[in-house]
């Protein structure tokens, strides 16, 4: 529907969707122990930036090693038989 990505934008800015992310990335980061995994699904194009941006620093500053490169993205079967699933990205990254 046309309306979505418009309603979807509002619900984003109105809720601080992407500010909590931002607040959530580090503080998950802190109270994982050596070798915990994070793992984050995002459903939306700025959200997978912040994820891989902030995931891209902390390896970097040699906190946290990505493993997945690329994200993992739905099969075709996948979003066939979920539809909803079609824009979802997973990304992992284990604590140094």
């Amino acid at each position: 529907h046309p309306a979505t990505k418009v309603f979807q934008a509002l619900r984003i800015y109105v809720n601080e969707e992407l500010a909590d992310l931002e607040r959530a990335l580090p503080a998950l980061c802190a109270a994982l122990e050596s070798n915990g995994k994070i793992a984050i699904i995002t459903f939306h194009s700025l959200e997978d930036r912040i994820v891989k941006h902030f995931f891209k620093q902390q390896e970097k500053d040699g906190i946290m090693k990505i493993i997945t490169k690329k994200p993992i993205v739905p099969t075709d079967i996948e979003m066939r038989d979920n539809p909803r699933a079609r824009s979802a990205k997973l990304r992992v990254a284990i604590k140094a």
